[in-house]
């Protein structure tokens, strides 16, 4: 090749060349997942996120290692309906400041449900309850989200230092991530501060508050745990969390049945089949459980005799230990459109990948 025709390839290259350079790629930074706070308990890491995802993010670690959560673009709108769910009920609306002491926190609403609830939220200078303190004092939030006996403490700390004339005089304390501590509502009274308690995880978003449902497709079923719990089940995908229902109600809501604060872990967890499925090809399911599923840590198994283009998504839960023979008892049913929602979107989001695949020419994988 001539030096001409190589200066011309160049230049077309930089001037038409439909995939982009490194400047051009679309960019998802802490600030844009509007997670940019501090924490102790990570470093920042820039990744090559698929398109087809909103965004990344990983489990909390509170009971086990931390794994790695992939949002779909497909989960977003229930995400937001949920928020707007918890706001209205907290009476938290437009212009309402939410200081938020953990960031990862935010990625269980999603930035984009935070700012269409005209939510301002912002973080601690650094993960302390210091800076809670200083946060509180100076900014005056509406709300603060965080674990319960981290604010439990930073409270206790506010009264021994004489800070408490200093901080908002009507605040919600929103308490999430781990199971709510009891001992946070006295010390919340003494300083006129309501409490909520908000379950959820990242793989799912937020389910419950106060001990109700957050979304339509909550269930319950009986649980490994024993009589007493149920296990919570969103969109037909089993959380692996079990929880007593009691009619006395929550400590925080009378009328919430759900008794987050005194979780188990379901052990064994059930096994999930797909009977039936609106999709017309069996592939799809296939994929779906092999990939989307997998990173909300969920195994899902197709059945043999899968039905396809059926009106409605049909699960079963097939309880069992692993290694050993199924068990005698029939599965438990989950049965679409309503009680399989979370189920479908994250299938709409493999059909949508298939039929809008983010190929990079650079790389392309031949049968």
């Amino acid at each position: 090749m001539s030096d001409d025709a190589l200066n011309a390839l160049e230049q077309a290259l930089m001037l038409f060349g439909n995939a982009p350079t490194l400047a051009e790629m679309p960019r998802r930074g802490l600030a844009e997942k509007g997670i940019a706070g501090p924490t102790a308990a990570h470093v920042i890491e820039e990744v090559h996120t698929p398109l087809n995802l909103a965004y990344v993010t990983f489990t909390t670690g509170s009971s086990a290692f931390q794994n790695i959560v992939g949002v779909t673009q497909e989960e977003i709108p229930d995400r937001c309906t949920v928020a707007r769910e918890i706001f209205a009920r907290l009476g938290g609306g437009p212009g309402a400041r939410m200081l938020v002491t953990y960031p990862p926190l935010v990625n269980v609403f999603s930035a984009e449900a935070l700012r269409q609830c005209g939510i301002e939220w912002g973080f601690l200078a650094r993960s302390s309850r210091d800076a809670l303190l200083v946060a509180a004092c100076r900014e005056q939030p509406r709300i603060i989200l965080g674990e319960s006996s981290f604010l439990r403490a930073s409270l206790e700390q506010a009264a021994t230092l004489g800070l408490a004339a200093h901080l908002p005089r009507s605040c919600l304390l929103v308490t999430a991530g781990t199971p709510l501590d009891e001992e946070l509502l006295p010390v919340a009274r003494r300083f006129g501060y309501a409490v909520h308690d908000l379950y959820g995880c990242q793989e799912f978003g937020w389910l419950t508050l106060d001990g109700r449902a957050l979304r339509e497709d909550i269930a319950l079923v009986a649980s490994p745990r024993g009589p007493a719990y149920r296990e919570l089940v969103a969109g037909g995908l089993p959380t692996g969390d079990s929880f007593l229902v009691s009619e006395s109600g929550h400590v925080c809501d009378r009328e919430g049945g759900i008794i987050t604060y005194r979780r188990e872990r379901t052990y064994p967890e059930y096994e999930v089949v797909v009977t039936h499925t609106t999709a017309t090809a069996a592939a799809t399911v296939e994929r779906a459980a092999r990939s989307i599923l997998r990173i909300k840590g969920r195994v899902v198994k197709v059945a043999p005799g899968l039905v396809t283009g059926a009106a409605a998504t049909r699960l079963e839960l097939v309880p069992g230990t692993p290694g050993a023979p199924p068990r005698a008892e029939p599965p438990i049913v989950i049965e679409g459109p309503v009680a399989t929602r979370l189920f479908d979107a994250l299938l709409r989001a493999q059909m949508a990948f298939q039929s809008h695949a983010k190929t990079d020419p650079a790389w392309t994988k031949r049968r």
